[in-house]
């Protein structure tokens, strides 16, 4: 089952403003690694054409992980109240 298939189990109440914020110049002078595009299991996080991060939002699974592997600091909270991921089960 691919990453769509699985992620169409849960519910998104999607906002419209991010809950995830990344200084973007301290993301491509000082991280060389950028871990956060390999430990999302909702693959969030996307690289650029122009070597930038792309963050997908909407996919967010509130985990954490993307914190955890961060070089550089990364502004996450969790989304306002009543949006987010809700988990059906299956």
């Amino acid at each position: 089952m691919n990453i769509d298939a699985k992620l169409a189990l849960d519910a998104f109440k999607i906002d419209e403003e991010s809950h995830i914020q990344i200084d973007e110049m301290r993301c491509k002078e000082r991280c060389q690694t950028r871990y956060c595009l390999y430990v999302c299991p909702a693959q969030v996080y996307t690289l650029g054409q122009e070597g930038e991060i792309l963050i997908r939002y909407e996919g967010c699974l509130e985990c954490g992980a993307c914190i955890m592997a961060c070089d550089t600091p990364l502004a996450w909270n969790y989304p306002r109240g009543g949006f987010g991921v809700q988990y059906r089960f299956g």
